[in-house]
């Protein structure tokens, strides 16, 4: 997706009024005509303390110089600035870098993830928080793009991404029968796109702002080690929620 104009900027609308103290809310709509609210621009400006379990166990493990992409709001590139240590934050949307300034992000850009590159330096640490994995967009962008993250990272660069299984296996028995037949739906006709199964395409609404649809990877860990194959990261360590959202550490394959 390019440079979002500021009618574009749905999600940077919602954030920005949020954090100004009016409300503020998201629509995710797909292409195949289904829409529901997202958890909000509450989740987005989180303090650390009201995290969900696993993304305060899993940030524990970031180290050095770190990148986070998709920072939205920039509640973890802030609380990892406050840590001590060196990051910087990108994010597609022009409002919601303007509220990581104003919170105090002191290195905060308009970029989004396709223009991710060498020309922002080396990093220790690559965060994608809030479903960030799903920004990789498709199997062949996300191949393309992890084998650019391994140029960008040193030696023992590791990667905190977080996702969300598409497949409902771990608690199908607690959602809306017709929401589960909706989404398993959308993954057959994926499929017969010649497309992953999670492979959503989307696009965020707030009042009279709507951004361009863009695709949306969902991945279950199973998914995730099929398209980490053949860009040098593989899965160190994981960490589950109560629900369907799980963060995967990646560290760089040993070299023979």
């Amino acid at each position: 997706m390019a440079r979002l104009t500021s009618r574009q900027d749905a999600y940077g609308a919602a954030v920005y009024d949020y954090f100004r103290g009016y409300g503020g809310f998201e629509i995710v709509e797909r292409d195949d005509g289904h829409f529901a609210p997202s958890s909000g621009p509450r989740a987005y400006l989180a303090p650390f303390k009201d995290w969900p379990s696993h993304q305060r166990q899993a940030i524990r493990l970031a180290r050095g110089r770190v990148l986070d992409v998709g920072c939205g709001a920039g509640r973890v590139a802030l609380h990892l600035q406050q840590k001590g240590l060196d990051a910087v934050g990108i994010d597609i949307s022009p409002l919601a870098i303007r509220v990581c300034r104003e919170r105090g992000l002191r290195q905060a850009r308009v970029m989004p993830i396709a223009d991710v590159g060498p020309r922002l330096g080396t990093f220790d640490t690559i965060v994608m928080y809030g479903n960030g994995f799903g920004l990789l967009g498709s199997l062949r962008q996300a191949r393309r793009l992890l084998r650019r993250f391994h140029g960008m990272t040193g030696p023992a660069g590791r990667i905190i991404a977080e996702c969300n299984d598409p497949t409902l296996r771990r608690h199908r028995r607690a959602i809306n029968p017709r929401a589960l037949a909706c989404h398993l739906a959308c993954h057959r006709l994926n499929v017969r796109r010649g497309r992953m199964p999670g492979q959503l395409r989307i696009r965020i609404r707030y009042m009279n702002h709507v951004t361009p649809y863009f695709d949306y990877l969902l991945v279950s860990k199973r998914q995730m080690r099929q398209v980490l194959a053949g860009t040098g990261w593989r899965i160190d360590r994981l960490f589950d929620s109560e629900g369907s959202p799980f963060i995967a550490v990646l560290e760089k394959e040993r070299q023979p």
